[in-house]
């Protein structure tokens, strides 16, 4: 009787894990589609390797997605003449991008394996493959997603956080999307790749006070009082290129380039466990992949809702 009890427990554990995942699983495609994994991290290497910041944009690109009714790939629908999408949001207008690194990668899957792969799971494996190729963790990507036919630009609008967040928005938007504060401090370590445009910090080096003034002066060579608003600083001033946890020393030494990123090191909530991560790069590398994984569960079509897009920019049809 204690045999069938526990055997029975396991049996509900194992079944809540799927339902916690919506049914994704790491060996989905393993029959189906072997090599995709492959396929993604060769695609990747080679887009990495021509451009360093496509790892972090692609890694931008995944979050923006899943944080709009969830990991489905909606954001990579291009807009038409009849469907308004999610690229055009204020959020993401003229400021994402890899849709070609994604296509060019979408084509050499459904060469290998057609109509079987969906453009959520690849995004996935690519924001993964980015972060461990510029120097980053790895980790087991969960699978099974499909593809949106819709997508909500009201949403993108509302969802996503803008870099003139306050700590207490950063929290309730994380929130919103089942994530802890400090799995919203973890994933700002994405900071610690990539580059902003002007607009997005100029207020902060020129209006906030939680700034090192050095740091300040630096960036204001390139970012103009008016004008120069899509001129490029990185996120990282220690190493732009590179995965790790500088980007905490920076906060810690005042060298946030967004208001959003000061936000987490500025007398709150955060401030200690930014202070760890700054001089703990396991500790944050371990946050951070737990974080992706979760982020990476949320609210996705699986089974036979949504569809696997043989265009990752149009619905099929």
């Amino acid at each position: 009787m204690a045999f069938s009890n526990s055997f029975l427990l396991l049996s509900l554990l194992s079944l809540l894990a799927c339902v916690a995942h919506g049914q994704l699983s790491p060996t989905f495609y393993a029959k189906s589609c072997p090599n995709v994994q492959s396929i993604v991290r060769s695609g990747m290497a080679q887009a990495v390797s021509a451009e360093p910041r496509m790892g972090a944009s692609i890694l931008r690109l995944f979050f923006h997605d899943c944080f709009v009714n969830g990991c489905d790939g909606s954001i990579l629908l291009a807009d038409t003449a009849t469907f308004t999408g999610e690229q055009n949001a204020g959020p993401n207008k003229n400021s994402v991008r890899g849709f070609g690194v994604i296509d060019t990668i979408k084509a050499r899957v459904e060469a290998a394996c057609k109509a079987t792969v969906s453009c959520a799971d690849i995004l996935a494996l690519a924001a993964r493959d980015g972060v461990n190729l510029l120097g980053g963790p790895t980790w087991t990507v969960q699978l099974g997603r499909r593809d949106a036919t819709t997508a909500s630009q009201s949403a993108a609008n509302n969802n996503l956080p803008s870099p003139a967040s306050s700590l207490s928005i950063l929290i309730s938007k994380f929130a919103a999307q089942g994530l802890s504060a400090q799995e919203m401090t973890a994933l700002s370590g994405s900071h610690t790749i990539g580059q902003a445009q002007c607009k997005n910090f100029r207020a902060h080096i020129y209006n906030d006070t939680d700034i090192n003034p050095s740091f300040a002066a630096l960036r204001k060579r390139n970012c103009p009082a008016s004008g120069g608003d899509t001129n490029l600083a990185p996120l990282d001033v220690q190493t732009p290129n590179g995965f790790d946890n500088a980007y905490y020393q920076n906060l810690v030494a005042q060298k946030g380039l967004l208001h959003s990123d000061q936000e987490l090191f500025d007398g709150g909530s955060q401030d200690a466990l930014v202070r760890q991560y700054s001089t703990n790069a396991a500790l944050f590398s371990r946050d951070f992949v737990q974080a992706m994984v979760k982020m990476g569960s949320i609210s996705p079509l699986t089974g036979t809702s949504g569809e696997i897009r043989l265009n990752c920019g149009k619905v099929n049809g």
